[in-house]
């Protein structure tokens, strides 16, 4: 086993280093500047997000489908990731991180679009897409489209499900005491009852679910800022400064470069903010929406939250509790979290464990949906005979995809995962590559459906289904 986790990592390594960086900032910046910064509109899609959309085609209201998505998207990556990526790249890390949720606002924006326009209805009614049906009806790719719906599913129950329930277990051990064997068979029972629904049962709890853990993480950061106040100016200032030039703040930081900085920063931001990754667009194509434009916007407010406000207000709490505790010391992600926010009187250690907690319960849910898709995609593909035959055996398939995941939750619980983690890793960056090619050939689609609903201002205009 050691072994082969030694091999996963070593491809982790190479599949996350500068060729995949490059391609994915390289594609935020291409599709930043081409649909003439969308980031610019970021308002107007938060407006839009909490809108409803009630007569237009779909299975989930607007904001449903972005809080499916953010469910997914804001997990352990927003506060071990970042705490991560400042460990190893110092505090410049930061920074980048936060220009790369900026920039990754229009890639979000393009997945969201696609999925709208290249969306299907399935045999039972129900409104289904993704870069899978972007590569195949976009591109004509289904090879690449078969490929990409793989990966999904094998990391929907890494990254997506026993790494999150192995946290959740974690904490709740280290914390309170409560024995991972009985963590993992709540966690399984909470989870089986919100997935058996459907995408409309998961859509409603993480609708409930997401905007209340964010407020209260976001709230309890601000806690911990104005706690940390005497040092929050210092703190932005080493930021900015340490992302171009090498700056010392503590032990781990010294000997850090502007690469390092660069490169872990970015990394981890992609990573956290998913943007480029091909999985949000899979609950955006469900979502009830006049055009595809207007899901686009909504969209694209998942990587302003994730990344430009959560993974900011995290780095900011760690670079100014290490400013203001010079005795912080740390071996990686986790122990620099748990430090810096152990430091924090009363409140800062509750944070960061009902943070962790929820963070990582929502994104079972959110990848859930992900995988299931995934599956339902590929017995599509592979099942032959009469159309009740394939019925029958896309209903079997989804109902033995549930069971192994719930499954999952509970051996994610009681495993060590360092494995997983790598073989997680794998397989997102696997998953980005065939969504990145859709992105990059159909922009030109982007761009028309772009100038005809937003740049001629006609986001009220109904589409045309195809």
């Amino acid at each position: 086993m050691e072994t082969i986790n030694d091999i996963f990592a070593t491809l982790s390594s190479y599949l996350w280093g500068w060729p995949m960086i490059i391609l994915l900032l390289g594609t935020h910046i291409y599709l930043t500047f081409r649909l003439k910064i969308p980031q610019r509109k970021i308002f107007t899609a938060i407006k839009l997000s909490i809108r409803s959309d009630k007569n237009a085609s779909g299975d989930v209201s607007q904001f449903g489908a972005l809080a499916t998505a953010l469910a997914a998207t804001i997990g352990t990556g927003n506060i071990i990731g970042v705490a991560t990526a400042v460990a190893l790249g110092g505090p410049g890390a930061v920074l980048w991180c936060w220009l790369t949720g900026v920039f990754g606002i229009s890639t979000k924006y393009a997945e969201g679009l696609l999925a709208i326009k290249f969306r299907v209805k399935s045999e039972n009614g129900k409104m289904i897409g993704g870069p899978m049906y972007a590569l195949e009806r976009g591109l004509g790719w289904k090879w690449l489209a078969i490929l990409f719906a793989i990966f999904t599913a094998c990391a929907s129950f890494g990254i997506g499900n026993t790494v999150q329930a192995n946290a959740i277990a974690t904490i709740s051990h280290e914390t309170y005491g409560i024995s991972p064997y009985l963590v993992g068979s709540v966690v399984c029972a909470l989870v089986a009852a919100v997935i058996f629904g459907g995408v409309k049962s998961i859509a409603r709890v993480c609708s409930m679910l997401v905007p209340f853990m964010a407020l209260f993480y976001v709230l309890g950061c601000i806690y911990i800022l104005i706690v940390n106040q005497s040092y929050l100016w210092q703190a932005v200032c080493l930021i900015c400064k340490s992302a171009f030039s090498p700056q010392a703040a503590g032990g781990g930081f010294i000997g850090t470069t502007v690469m390092m900085a660069a490169r872990f920063g970015i990394a981890r931001g992609l990573f956290s903010n998913e943007s480029g990754l091909g999985s949000a667009p899979i609950v955006a194509a469900a979502a009830q929406t006049r055009n595809p434009v207007r899901q686009a916007l909504v969209s694209s407010t998942g990587t302003f939250w994730d990344t430009v406000i959560i993974c900011a207000l995290t780095g900011l709490v760690i670079v100014s509790s290490i400013i203001a505790y010079p005795d912080i010391t740390y071996s990686d992600g986790a122990a620099l979290t748990k430090a810096a926010f152990s430091k924090i009187p009363l409140l800062g250690a509750p944070i960061l464990s009902f943070g962790l907690l929820t963070f990582a319960f929502s994104t079972i849910l959110g990848w859930s949906y992900y995988g299931e898709r995934s599956i339902e995609y590929l017995a599509s593909k592979w099942n032959k005979g009469s159309e009740q035959q394939r019925s029958r055996k896309r209903k079997l398939s989804i109902t033995l995809y549930r069971a192994l995941y719930i499954i999952a939750v509970f051996v994610g619980s009681i495993t060590s995962l360092s494995i997983v983690w790598n073989l997680a890793d794998c397989m997102n960056a696997l998953m980005a590559i065939p969504n990145l090619l859709s992105l990059l050939f159909l922009s030109g689609i982007v761009v028309k459906e772009t100038k005809e609903y937003l740049w001629n201002d006609q986001l009220d205009k109904e589409m045309e289904e195809e």
